[in-house]
């Protein structure tokens, strides 16, 4: 009998042992559809929650404004602990079949964690997982100092059904919500919008620059000051306020005047004078008494005494259709000079009206 006790208690004890490893196997890798405790749970939920519906009462709506509670705005830099508590003892851990999990580190020790992780560079890398860089989205340090996407673990965690790390494969780590990866993704964004601030502060002032100083070089300073020229210019243009119409009417009204004074002088000198018209024209050059002539200033007819003791010739005279008259000799010269002249449209020296001459001998 003592010894069908034994061998029966020693049954017992290898069962015992066996479903307590089972469920600290189960509990492990997080297959709790599997677990011993489950249904039960289970069941009080559904309790717990058709008494709920049976204590519920209708509310009565008073017209009352209610005033909204404004939630609290956490700390967006404040790093917390996502497990701060151990998962319970299974029943292996209680019967020393299993050491027991490690307890939750603390401050220090996340911090050291921390430096660990700062000195790998894990933040600056982007994700192990997604391959993709940590930006603003939240961030996990996990106890073996790995650093992770929040997202990426939970859907490895989900995918997998451990708990173990994707890099080391060290299992119940405890994880912690850290921010350096949104803090050097805002130094990055910070560093960029002043890089390019600064780029463009230096080319407006280069422009400038070329704007206001002339180049050394030949063709460069030629090409600068040909563009500083069309710039005045431009700038007078746009000054000026020119009515095209307005400025066309004055030109054909001044081409008008010019056609009209032309005309006149071809009938001036188109006409011929008779001899009656040049008796008078001679009469008022005699009332006028001019002895010398104007161009060269000698007199128009020297005395004879003067002639025969200088052996000088008569020089002949030009009367003038104005009643003017000269040397011929010296008004043939001044029709020479005046090269804009062009006959018959020679002015007078005097009165700078056309004439028509008429050679006189003294």
């Amino acid at each position: 009998m003592l010894k069908h006790k034994g061998h029966s208690s020693k049954k017992d004890n290898l069962a015992m042992n066996a479903v307590a490893l089972q469920d600290h196997i189960l509990h492990d890798l997080h297959l709790r559809n599997l677990s011993l405790a489950d249904h039960s749970k289970t069941r009080v939920q559904k309790k717990e929650s058709t008494s709920l519906k049976r204590d519920a009462k209708a509310r009565v709506d008073t017209g009352l404004k209610k005033t909204a509670q404004c939630p609290k705005l956490e700390d967006s830099e404040k790093e917390y602990v996502l497990d701060p508590k151990p998962p319970p003892l299974t029943l292996a851990q209680k019967l020393g079949l299993i050491g027991p999990p490690p307890p939750p580190l603390s401050s220090d020790e996340w911090e050291k964690v921390k430096q660990r992780s700062l000195l790998q560079g894990d933040s600056v890398q982007p994700c192990p997982i997604c391959k993709e860089d940590f930006e603003l989205r939240p961030q996990v340090l996990l106890s073996c100092s790995h650093v992770f996407h929040r997202a990426c673990l939970q859907a490895f965690e989900k995918f997998t059904n451990k708990k173990t790390c994707p890099l080391c494969r060290k299992n119940q780590y405890q994880t912690r919500v850290i921010h350096d990866g949104a803090r050097l993704f805002r130094i990055k964004c910070a560093t960029r919008i002043q890089a390019c601030w600064r780029g463009h502060v230096v080319r407006k002032w280069y422009q400038n620059l070329r704007k206001t100083v002339p180049p050394t070089d030949a063709k460069l300073r030629k090409k600068f000051f040909e563009k500083k020229f069309t710039e005045i210019s431009h700038r007078i243009l746009c000054s000026y306020s020119t009515n095209i119409e307005e400025l066309f009417a004055e030109i054909d009204h001044c081409l008008a005047i010019n056609r009209s004074v032309l005309q006149q002088l071809e009938e001036k000198c188109s006409h011929e004078i008779t001899e009656e018209e040049w008796e008078k024209i001679q009469e008022q050059a005699l009332r006028r008494e001019a002895c010398d002539c104007s161009i060269c200033l000698a007199p128009l007819s020297p005395a004879s005494s003067q002639r025969v003791g200088t052996g000088q010739r008569s020089r002949e005279t030009a009367l003038l259709s104005c009643s003017h008259v000269f040397h011929h000799t010296c008004l043939l010269a001044l029709e020479e000079f005046s090269v804009g002249d062009r006959p018959p449209f020679h002015a007078c020296p005097l009165c700078r009206s056309c004439y028509q001459k008429k050679i006189l001998e003294c």
